[in-house]
């Protein structure tokens, strides 16, 4: 037996022209920690709604590492979180997850993301982004995806649009004190087939895999 018998989203590949996501194994988690440590954003820009990345390096690092645990370790059919490293030349340079609860019944999943500050500015993240798309479009039948970011964060906001996502509104919330404007954004499949530019293979989602996620063996969505 292997790790990926007792689960089975081990066994799931995305691969793009450029990137490889995965769940990461342990090895995995060692260097996504090693990028969280060295930075992700301008220190002057707070690009999250909880400001993890303000601690220090190796608290940055550890924190990375228990997240990750926690997300795959407490996945369940109905409620799950899978957080993908991104793979580039045989280096892990972030993470994409993709998360839904009761996704059999609402077809909607939500994305979040983040890259290395040194692989910032090459579309790294829109091709992360593409690729978890496909995967929730075309691998298990989504109608919706859904994403939000910080009034001011421009790449992220950028990424969405490329994608073809639409504003969804906003949310007011407290970040270190200080109010801050989140945004919304909604991406339904007809806006996601317009905008498609990267294609994207999907290995490993087998019938083990979609029980996983609370599904069958994928079905289109409904007419």
């Amino acid at each position: 037996m292997t790790l990926a018998d007792y689960l089975p989203v081990y066994r799931i590949r995305l691969r793009t022209e450029r990137l490889e996501l995965r769940v990461p194994d342990l090895d995995d988690l060692v260097a996504l920690a090693d990028q969280a440590a060295a930075g992700i954003h301008d220190p002057s820009f707070m690009p999250f709604a909880e400001p993890w990345t303000d601690a220090p390096p190796l608290e940055r690092g550890r924190a990375t590492v228990q997240y990750q645990m926690r997300a795959v370790m407490s996945a369940a059919p109905e409620d799950w979180t899978l957080p993908f490293v991104a793979v580039h030349e045989g280096a892990v340079i972030g993470m994409q997850e993709i998360a839904a609860k009761e996704f059999a019944l609402t077809r909607e999943v939500l994305t979040g993301s983040w890259l290395g500050l040194a692989h910032h500015g090459r579309g790294l993240g829109t091709e992360m982004r593409a690729a978890v798309l496909a995967f929730a479009f075309d691998g298990l039948g989504a109608e919706w995806a859904t994403s939000a970011s910080m009034e001011g964060n421009g790449p992220s906001q950028g990424v969405s649009r490329r994608l073809g996502y639409r504003a969804d509104g906003i949310a007011h919330l407290v970040v270190k004190g200080e109010r801050r404007t989140e945004r919304r954004w909604r991406l339904g499949r007809g806006d996601w087939e317009a905008h498609r530019e990267h294609p994207v293979a999907i290995d490993g989602l087998d019938d083990a895999a979609l029980a996983a996620l609370g599904l069958g063996p994928a079905e289109p969505p409904a007419a």
